[in-house]
């Protein structure tokens, strides 16, 4: 049994709460726009920033011809479940908090791929798909403290360091959009 640190749990509950709130928007208007193909979604506001062209492509639904925004309403209800938790006090298990971590991982690997495919397949960027990316690594890194915050070896390593490798992340993402859009971007200056 774990007793999260209560910045680690807030860090959990918020960062589920915004990745479930991004994944419902997105769900919402993909119905909108199957219903009526005119529809214009609210997160496509230029060429770059476009839901509805991400939405319309084969990467939109990876597994099983279900919705990505789909996947990203049940696994964050899970993550706000926990996060609800630990800002509660309640102790959870190692095993449930390491269920969580592997799937954190496993979801921070999807949304690399997603970002890959949304800068260079698709060309476009939605913001809700983005406001997902911004929350994945953050949450894998509350949950990898969480799990080995003050220990030994390789693990204790990479919780000390966990917020870098959230920063260099960001870096990266950042110049990458920068890098494949410059064109556009250098037009709006």
């Amino acid at each position: 049994m774990i007793d999260a640190p209560p910045r680690s749990a807030w860090l959990v509950l918020l960062g589920g709460l915004v990745g479930w709130l991004a994944s419902v928007t997105l769900t919402v208007e993909r119905i909108r726009l199957y219903t009526n193909p005119d529809y214009q979604p609210s997160c496509s506001i230029n060429p770059i920033l476009s839901c509805g062209t991400v939405m319309g492509r084969p990467q939109a639904s990876v597994f099983f011809d279900v919705p990505n925004p789909l996947i990203g309403v049940v696994g964050f209800s899970v993550v706000v479940t926990l996060g609800v938790l630990a800002v509660s006090g309640v102790r959870i298990p190692r095993w449930a908090w390491g269920g969580l971590w592997v799937g954190t991982l496993l979801g921070t690997g999807f949304i690399c791929w997603l970002i890959f495919q949304s800068l260079y397949r698709i060309n476009a960027l939605c913001p809700y798909c983005m406001v997902v990316w911004a929350i994945i690594t953050p949450l894998l890194a509350a949950i990898t403290q969480i799990l080995w915050g003050g220990a030994r070896g390789p693990l204790g390593v990479a919780a000390e360091w966990r917020w870098t490798v959230v920063a260099i992340f960001y870096a990266v993402v950042l110049l990458l959009v920068f890098l494949q859009f410059q064109d556009y971007w250098l037009t709006l200056v």
